[in-house]
């Protein structure tokens, strides 16, 4: 209509220019839009030659006066929004005509001022300018200019930050223009990828310019002249990297790319090869019109895969992993053994899952592209291994992958564990020999180059250690297994830390090619791993680190520093020997009193020292030889010796020399300690011993001369005087190891030393300010005193307590003046000491060590002498009685608690557990007072690994010693409360910080169930405490939190690494520290286990703890009626009835007649089916012990059906083992009858499942009236038989009878014996696990015999499930039918057919009339050429808008005109839409502006269809949609009609007299109505109906949601424009 206008208007007027001029003046919208449908006509139809001219200067005045300010937005500035919208659109069309008109000339200039106006700057005015180059490209001809416009063009896109308009801007107007200019096509097309003098864009603006460019990179055309972007190497990688991005737009523009070049090489069937890139010898992409079918369906299935991942859903893409196989068999040849396609597109796929959001996408790529490498023998691919350090390595560091799979039991091996294994071994035996160093160096040095996580360096460096020997790793190699050794050191998690360790160690004995390393370098990675936690004497590792030193010998390249020169190696004697020399070779000192030598080489030293001996032990075992001379070692010792016997006589020894071969000696001492055999077993050790024996009365003089004279003076020298104190207990060990004629030299020096510590500490200073010789003295003094009490109290068989310095350290402690500080001492006279200016002691650090030893000292004398305060009572001047001195010893450790840090107060702890206990009768609340001190000091370190545990252990041994709970429990007073506080304050702490329970409840155990002898003296019973504090044992048996997924995942880690055993030498070498939740339980279980029924306080204990657990049980129940299953209160309830079934067969008839009432009504509650299975095996019980009990079990089907209807299952269980409750019965008619009778009566109840259950009672109570022969019952044997037949012999394949075979299948019924399968693992494993709960509650026996604190007798019977039950595999009968081929359904190959998500992108070529900020979302990236518009301005609801977004982009509308462009921010708006906004064009209409819009719509030429059931609606199913539709929707809510809305009558007939109006019949445009769900459309609105359209219904409900309304036509609408298209074809 608009163009026969146009034209008529034209015909009647015989001067264009005047008709131009008239229309721009003024230029409104809507002359703006009539200008440019002028000058569109005009530049198409041509101009009489007399006209041409005049024409041109009228287009060129229009061009530059109207058009330009136009679009720089001055004439337009008082216009609204959508009025310079339109003015903006117009002006740009004008333009356009306009340089079509005037040709080059104008082109020029626009192109000129639009360059100059971007080189003054951006803002408004680069809009403009971009726009008028857009217009003048395709008429450029001057070269010099087309460079300018493309280097001004590429320079936007480059442009970063706030410049993503501005490129988007270029490319929807400006590249497409230019890639109708060849000159111009050809400069873009470097500059994007060649990247020209700024270097090529990123990845995202590149696929943003060459989407833009599609057209003319990948003409649909024959072949020109023009760049094909399918033979440049450089446009592969960016659409390969576009298909990585993590940006979806990016992601999108690259699939699209990659589908338009596909698509147009399979049309044209062409013949090409991308040339190779760089040194890779395969073609990122050829085409071949031979295999055109075939490299159709390979890329098919590629493009499936990648939009298949944008979904993100881990069921919908599962299904197409297979398809990945088929990939690579059409991408491998068979006859040539190389890549047919670049293995880089394979590894798109895999980089897309690895970084996928979802993280069992990514372990699903992973666990996929591992184990490719198992199944299929892939040509070697230099991109293999770089993506394989890269992107894989990357998504292998997320801990969460390495999780169990729900099949898995605890302890196995994660299934990323072992394919990582697999992968590893196999991956390096397919690679060339000159490869695998290089890439196994770079795959170690990436375990170092990000912070890794405990879990994925354990694994990684398990899967290294499985790799098969090879000689492959150099000196780079070791040094980088000895970074990741430092990387372990980071977590808290000390078995996994030593694990990795041991795998680490293993990786490097099996990698490493030892004639490119040096025995230096091999000795300085083993000092990396830790004796404590990985690499100590006694393990499997060990030996094999011996073994490989064996094997090497000789073979080790020469080390730079050596002195065999004349040797290309060196063998391990040699270098020893020298190691040794070197060490103990010190230069002559300028000062004797240095620091201390680092500790490094000694542990070095020894280490290597002890590695030879063994080495040499094992050769010699393997010759034969059985009489071993241990001449090596024996060269080893011999400069070590010779300086130690020296050090006694020898005065003028350096003192470097002194320090070095001390700190040596206690490292040999120290590492040989270490070893858990005996000692005449070890030939090294005892050896070693033997010869350290030696020099003991040398050292020992040495020490005591250090010790008790002068020569000590500096701060420096403490470090000394804690290597002589370190050095006496190894000594008096060795001693009372090898030779006992040692010891009297042993006693000389103790008493010795006592006395002159003794003498040094009682001299009392004259001068004001002490000097530091003389602190520095009391403190070695004092710390000398202290490892004299530390070596009587560890050695007692060494009788040192009898000497006569022990008395005098008795009486000097006993009045010693606690907390005494030291006064810091003037460092005048000691400035010129450098090494005391480089000290790292702090005063405060000496004096906190002074308080602490002291209260070393005090602690040895109460618990070895409890009688000290009598013995000196009489000779003192300030006498003091027992109470007296407690107290103020009491009161000086809460003074030290205040002043000690916090790692130094155990010795005071355990001051107050001897001291407390005699103080709290007489002096309450200073014992008070002392438990708050300490739980403030303990609670406070929580989160101090290092301090925690050991504060811990001393403050629940002084807060629950046996005479401490005794006291306060007798008393009953503020201290019994306070106790009970901390209870439950350790309790909750415990939930937080795993294992704080379990330390507390261990020593409880202990301490009550097996008491020593001194605290049995001090109380009759210790197991009365049991009783006072039961809470303790109350809440450990129901104790669990439930964890978060990264805590379980290291437990399953740490159980893993457990069930290893001694192949992991961390198990051997790592403390157990029963810090797992389940030894909570397991204690408190054994506890109970151990008690004795007929002990009278051991069964009122039991009793008591019956009753709470049924209380607490009680309490959950009224807490929440109904919990999910393995919810926390469904592990509390299952925990509960575990425990009473443990304590059942120890309770006596008289306390379950008074408790098994409880037990009946625990079953009425709504349990779940653990819960329900432990409630039934008690009953079961009880009433097999006590059938006198069976009336109560009676009574229980007396009740009402509303309270039966949940629990009378449970009591039909019951009934099903009869058998078993009436063995120990004589009268068992009765029973039978009364129990027949109740069974019959349920076996007619309504409820199903109710039925099943009565139905197998009725078999196993009918199968024993059979047996007896009960006369009685013969008259109903007919009906009850024929009932049990007709049940067995169901026909059919339905529920029933599947549930009726399931039911009696089902463990509990058909294997379970309540007597016989009485044991720990059925209750704590089997049952759990048949139950399906959780495994996190299975507690496995191995865990029962791993927690050795509280043992059970080696008599105890009820341990083992039967092995029929042990063998079972959990199914619930209720459960649904999961379907016989579940299994195989995984395993296949490929599935047959998945869910298949396309994106429409052929068809793409633009309307130039939609709106520009769209050109590069809508024209080039997928949008059809749909003329539907929908109208969404009257919704409000932001899901509603949401939803019709998606649906119109998917549809292909051509826009979507909403009533504000703020919705699009709403949440819900992006959760529904899913990014559909990005992609569709938005249009903002408000409600008021709709009759304008839609006046200009129907100007257009669109037609209203609207959307209601009438008198004359079409049915959606008869009615043809014209192609140009508009559709307003509102939202369906009121059912008032159209009629009633507009006219007021009640009809539906009026307004269709209306729309029989001939302008609504003949138009062929068509517009789509809703009515608004609160104010309905309004009347102004109605006027523009043009036809209705009825959907067909067929429920009662009326109404439909506005969006699915609207989707509805619009599919229907989409679906009959397909239709013509194919007909048109």
């Amino acid at each position: 209509m608009e163009v026969v206008l146009a034209d008529a208007l034209l015909s009647r007027c015989g001067d264009p220019c005047a008709l131009l001029r008239a229309v721009c003046a003024p230029l409104s919208a809507e002359r703006a839009e009539a200008l440019r449908l002028l000058l569109q006509r005009l530049a198409a139809g041509g101009t009489p030659p007399g006209e041409a001219e005049a024409l041109r200067r009228v287009a060129w005045e229009v061009a530059l006066e109207r058009c330009r300010p136009l679009l720089r937005g001055g004439e337009a500035a008082g216009a609204g929004c959508g009025e310079r919208l339109r003015l903006a659109r117009a002006a740009r069309g004008a333009l356009r005509h306009c340089v079509q008109l005037c040709g080059a000339p104008l082109a020029a200039r626009l192109a000129r001022d639009a360059l100059a106006e971007l080189a003054a700057g951006g803002g408004a005015g680069a809009e403009a300018a971009v726009e008028a180059l857009a217009a003048a490209a395709p008429r450029l001809e001057e070269p010099a200019l087309v460079a300018r416009c493309v280097a001004a063009a590429l320079a936007l896109v480059r442009e970063e930050g706030e410049g993503e308009a501005a490129a988007a801007l270029v490319a929807g107007r400006l590249l497409p223009a230019l890639g109708g200019n060849a000159a111009a096509l050809r400069r873009v097309w470097e500059g994007l990828l060649g990247g020209g003098g700024g270097g090529p864009p990123r990845a995202g603006r590149a696929l943003l310019a060459l989407s833009a460019l599609a057209d003319a990179v990948l003409p649909r055309g024959p072949p020109g002249s023009g760049p094909d972007a399918r033979l440049c190497p450089r446009f592969w990688r960016l659409v390969q990297e576009g298909l990585t991005e993590r940006d979806g737009l990016c992601r999108k523009r690259a699939r699209y790319l990659l589908k338009r070049a596909l698509d147009l090489s399979g049309g044209q069937r062409a013949e090409l090869r991308c040339p190779a890139d760089g040194g890779d010898e395969s073609s990122l992409f050829w085409w071949s019109a031979e295999k055109n079918e075939k490299l159709l369906r390979f890329w098919e299935t590629y493009i499936l895969i990648m939009e298949t991942l944008e979904g993100n859903q881990i069921h919908v893409i599962k299904p197409v992993l297979p398809k990945l196989n088929s990939l690579y068999e059409h991408a491998i040849s068979g006859e040539k053994g190389c890549w047919l396609f670049h293995p880089s597109w394979h590894m798109c796929i895999y980089k897309r899952m690895f970084e996928s959001e979802n993280k069992t996408l990514t372990k699903e790529g992973i666990l996929h592209f591992l184990e490719l490498y198992e199944t299929k023998h892939l040509p070697n691919s230099l991109g293999f291994s770089e993506f394989v350090i890269g992107p894989l390595m990357d998504a292998l560091s997320e801990s969460s992958l390495y999780s169990r799979t729900p099949g898995q039991l605890m302890g196995a091996c994660p299934p990323l564990g072992m394919r990582l294994q697999k992968f590893l071994a196999t991956y390096i035996m397919l690679l060339p020999e000159e490869e695998k160093g290089s890439f196994l160096l770079k795959f170690i040095q990436k375990m170092t180059s990000r912070h890794w996580c405990a879990v994925p360096i354990l694994f990684l460096s398990m899967a290294l250690a499985y790799i098969p020997a090879c000689k492959v790793l150099g000196t780079e190699g070791l040094h980088a297994l000895r970074d990741v050794l430092q990387c372990t050191m980071i977590t808290h998690q000390i078995l996994l830390r030593g694990a990795a360790q041991c795998y680490l160690l293993q990786t490097a004995m099996r990698l490493t090619h030892v004639e490119k390393v040096s025995l230096p370098e091999v000795s300085s990675f083993l000092l990396s791993l830790r004796p404590e936690e990985s690499l100590r004497r006694d393990t499997i590792l060990w030996m094999e680190l011996c073994s490989w030193l064996q094997v090497n010998d000789r073979c080790f390249r020469k080390s730079t520093t050596s002195d065999f020169e004349h040797q290309e190696t060196t063998s391990l004697c040699q270098y020893v020997c020298s190691l040794v020399g070197e060490y103990l070779k010190t230069p002559a000192s300028e000062r004797e009193n240095c620091l201390m030598p680092d500790w490094f080489e000694a542990k070095l030293v020894a280490t290597m020292i002890l590695l030879a001996a063994d080495v040499e032990q094992m050769r010699n075992k393997h010759s034969g030889k059985s009489n071993i001379e241990w001449i090596e070692l024996e060269t080893f010792l011999n400069p070590l010796l010779d300086v130690l016997m020296k050090l006694g006589s020898n005065a003028y020894i350096p003192t470097l020399k002194t320090d070095k071969s001390l700190q040596l000696l206690l490292k040999l001492l120290q590492t040989c300690s270490l070893k858990c055999s005996n000692t005449q077993d070890d030939g090294v050790l005892f050896f070693i011993w033997k010869s350290l024996m030696m020099p003991v009365e040398s050292i020992l003089e040495f020490v005591l001369r250090r010790l008790t004279t002068n020569e000590l003076s500096t701060v420096g020298d403490l470090d000394r005087c804690d290597l002589y104190l370190d050095l006496i207990p190894e000594i008096v060990n060795l001693c009372l190891q090898v030779s006992w004629k040692k010891v009297p030299s042993i006693k000389n020096f103790i008493l010795s030393l006592t006395n002159a510590s003794i003498r040094n500490l009682q001299e009392r200073n004259s001068e004001e300010e002490p000097k530091l010789k003389e602190q520095i003295k009391k403190v070695a003094s004092m710390a000398s005193l202290t490892a004299v009490c530390e070596i009587m109290h560890r050695k007692p068989e060494a009788h040192l307590e009898s000497l006569p310095s022990v008395d005098a350290l008795k009486r000097f402690i006993s009045f010693f003046q606690f907390n005494e500080v030291l006064k810091k001492p003037s460092y005048i006279e000691e400035k010129s000491s450098l090494c005391e200016e480089t000290t790292s002691q702090g005063w405060g650090k000496i004096v906190a060590r002074y308080v602490r030893d002291q209260w070393i000292c005090l602690r040895f004398i109460l618990n070895s002498f409890p009688t000290l305060a009598q013995e000196y009572e009489e000779t003192s001047e300030m006498s003091l009685s027992t109470d007296e001195r407690s107290r103020k010893f009491l009161q000086s450790a809460l003074e030290a608690l205040t002043i000690l840090p916090s790692d130094q107060v155990l010795p005071v702890f355990d001051c107050m557990k001897v001291l407390v206990p005699k103080l709290l009768d007489s002096s309450e609340s200073l014992c008070i007072e002392a438990f708050d001190l300490a739980w403030k000091i303990t609670s406070s370190l929580s989160n101090t690994q290092l301090i925690f545990w050991s504060n811990l252990k001393a403050f629940v041994r002084f807060i629950f010693d046996t005479e401490v709970l005794a006291v306060a429990a007798s008393a009953k007073g503020q201290a019994y409360a306070k106790i009970k506080e901390i209870i439950f304050k350790l309790i909750d702490m415990s939930t937080t910080k795993t294992g704080v329970f379990n330390v507390v409840l261990s020593h409880c155990c202990r301490s009550w169930i097996f008491p020593t002898t001194d605290e049995r003296s001090a109380l009759a019973n210790a197991f009365l405490n049991a009783g006072n504090y039961c809470e303790l044992i109350t809440e450990a048996c129901v104790f669990g939190t439930v964890f978060r997924r990264d805590q379980r995942l290291i437990q399953d880690v740490h159980a893993f690494i457990e069930n290893l055993g001694e192949k992991c030498a961390a198990n051997v070498v790592t403390e157990s520290t029963n810090r797992d939740d389940h030894y909570v339980r397991i204690c408190a279980i054994k506890f109970l286990c151990l008690l004795d029924g007929s002990n009278i306080l051991h069964k009122m204990f039991m009793e008591d703890i019956f009753i709470k657990l049924l209380d607490k049980d009680k309490l959950v129940s009224r807490s929440r009626t109904r919990y999910y299953a393995n919810s926390l209160q469904h592990r509390i309830k299952n925990r509960v009835w575990q425990t009473l079934l443990v304590l059942l067969p120890k309770l006596d008839q008289n306390f379950l007649c008074g408790t098994l009432d409880k037990v009946f009504q625990a079953g009425f509650g709504n349990n779940q089916a653990s819960v329900k299975y432990f409630i039934e095996w008690i009953v079961i019980l009880s009433l097999h012990k006590y059938p006198q009990f069976l009336n109560k079990l009676w009574d229980c089907f007396c009740y009402d059906e509303e309270k039966l209807k949940t629990s009378i299952c449970t009591f039909l269980s019951v009934l099903s083992h009869f058998d078993i409750i009436l063995q120990n019965t004589s009268e068992k008619k009765p029973a039978l009858k009364k129990a027949l009778i109740v069974v019959l009566q349920w076996c007619f109840n309504h409820n199903f499942s109710v039925r099943l259950y009565a139905l197998v009672a009725l078999k196993k109570i009918w199968g024993m009236c059979r047996l007896l022969h009960v006369e009685e019952f013969e008259a109903l044997t007919p009906v009850i038989e024929s009932s049990l037949q007709q049940v067995e012999n169901m026909h059919g394949t339905g529920n029933a009878r599947r549930n009726w075979q399931r039911i009696q299948d089902h463990f509990f019924f058909a294997t379970f014996h309540p007597l016989e399968d009485y044991s720990l693992e059925t209750i704590f494993y089997t049952l759990p696990r048949l139950s399906e709960l959780a495994e996190d509650e299975w507690i496995s026996l191995s865990k029962f015999d791993r927690f050795t604190d509280v043992p059970l007798p080696p008599a105890f019977q009820w341990y083992h499930s039967r092995t029929e039950l042990r063998d079972l595999k959990p199914s619930d009968w209720s459960q649904q039918d999961m379907g016989s081929d579940s299994a195989e359904t995984d395993s296949q190959t490929e599935w047959t057919d998945v869910q298949k998500k396309i994106i429409p992108w052929k068809n793409s070529t633009p309307s130039l009339d939609l709106e520009m900020v769209f050109q590069d979302r809508a024209a080039k990236l997928g949008k059809s050429n749909s003329r539907l518009i929908v109208v969404a301005s009257l919704i409000d609801k932001p899901t509603n808008l949401g939803g019709l977004c998606r649906t119109s982009e998917i549809f292909g509308a051509s826009a979507l005109v909403v009533g504000s462009l703020h919705y699009i921010q709403d949440k819900q708006f992006q959760h529904l839409s899913v990014s559909a906004e990005q992609w569709l064009p938005l249009v903002e209409v408000k409600p008021s502006q709709l009759v304008d819009y839609l006046q200009q719509k129907k100007m257009e030429g669109y037609t209203i269809i609207g959307v209601e059931q009438t008198a004359k609606s079409f049915d959606l199913t008869e009615y043809c949609f014209p192609e140009k539709s508009l559709l307003l929707l509102g939202c369906i809510e009121g059912r008032c009609t159209v009629s009633q809305i507009v006219f007021g009558c009640c009809c539906d007939f009026c307004i269709f007299c209306f729309l029989e109006h001939p302008v609504f019949s003949d138009t062929s445009y068509c517009f789509f109505f809703n009515r608004n769900e609160h104010e309905g459309i309004p009347a102004n609105l109605i006027h523009h109906l043009d036809v209705c359209v009825e959907i067909p219904q067929q429920g009662i409900i009326r109404s439909l949601n506005v969006h699915v309304s609207g989707a509805l036509l619009i599919w229907e609408y989409t679906r009959q424009q397909v239709i013509k298209q194919k007909q048109q074809k």
